[in-house]
């Protein structure tokens, strides 16, 4: 099984006529992912690598039966992308932009808890199930079927886990890159309560870093709600407090939370093993299984 993305996922893609929207359109298609239509404002009637263009993501949604959305929308029109979105038919939407201000994503956020759409991002990576859809911008070459979920803040984390885990032969159920800022659709709390409810789930890696308290969050989940169980990584252990270091949200206040340190204890006394490397992490996963 898998989690968000399956067989039946049918992917409009906002902002299909675009560089980044064109070129990564093409290369979920290349993978396997059905995506049936575009939505540009202005740009209906059109067609991009095959796929037929619309005006609107509800138009998109209509026609072509589909039932998930990918964002590759500037910035500066993120938000009203995803108000688009959200205000659509498709229950799954994916938002790969980085850099959308954070009193729109204030904004986005209120109206998502108005509906049942599960949001992933923004400034992610997306989510793949390996052999069946991608939905973003991750490699799908590293990827392989398999019974680990794995979710991530990191893009870049994601894949050098990923890539140790494949190579041991551990494949993925799903992978979910939720992404790093500090206001986001789908954290990590939902996230493992997603993989905990699929039953060929068999173990769930958490990738966190630095900044906030979302992976403390998870912990207190993880100990009282899971029972598939969980490995680590924490990133960022060696950042000056008060120093953003990637990430928007991947900051220390120096309020005593948030610390690389403060994560790894409260995952530790959930019971989840935290990796020093992901070739660490990759060990931990190996004698869950």
């Amino acid at each position: 099984m898998s989690v968000l993305v399956d067989t039946d996922t049918r992917v409009v893609v906002q902002g299909i006529t675009g560089g980044e929207g064109k070129f990564h359109t093409a290369q979920m298609m290349e993978y396997g992912t059905n995506v049936v239509a575009g939505a540009v404002p202005g740009r209906g009637g059109q067609d991009v690598e095959g796929v037929p263009v619309y005006d609107t993501v509800h138009e998109a949604a209509r026609e072509e039966d589909a039932n998930a959305s990918v964002v590759f929308v500037p910035p500066a029109f993120a938000a009203d992308a995803l108000f688009e979105a959200l205000d659509s038919p498709v229950d799954l939407v994916v938002a790969i932009t980085e850099g959308v201000p954070q009193q729109d994503m204030a904004r986005v956020y209120r109206r998502l808890g108005e509906t049942d759409t599960h949001l992933i991002g923004p400034n992610c990576p997306g989510l793949i199930t390996p052999g069946v859809a991608k939905l973003g911008i991750l490699p799908g070459n590293i990827f392989a079927e398999g019974n680990v979920g794995l979710v991530s803040r990191s893009g870049t984390l994601t894949y050098q886990v990923v890539d140790n885990l494949t190579k041991r032969g551990i494949g993925q159920t799903t992978a979910v890159g939720i992404g790093g800022d500090p206001i986001i659709g789908t954290d990590f709390v939902d996230a493992l309560e997603l993989f905990e409810r699929d039953s060929e789930t068999d173990a769930v890696v958490m990738c966190g870093e630095i900044g906030g308290e979302d992976e403390e969050e998870a912990a207190a989940f993880i100990g009282e709600h899971m029972d598939t169980p969980v490995a680590g990584f924490i990133a960022g252990r060696t950042a000056p407090p008060g120093k953003r270091m990637g990430h928007a949200g991947a900051i220390v206040s120096g309020s005593g939370t948030g610390t690389a340190e403060s994560k790894i204890a409260a995952l530790n006394d959930a019971g989840v093993p935290v990796g020093d490397t992901p070739n660490e992490v990759a060990d931990h996963v190996e004698g869950f299984l």
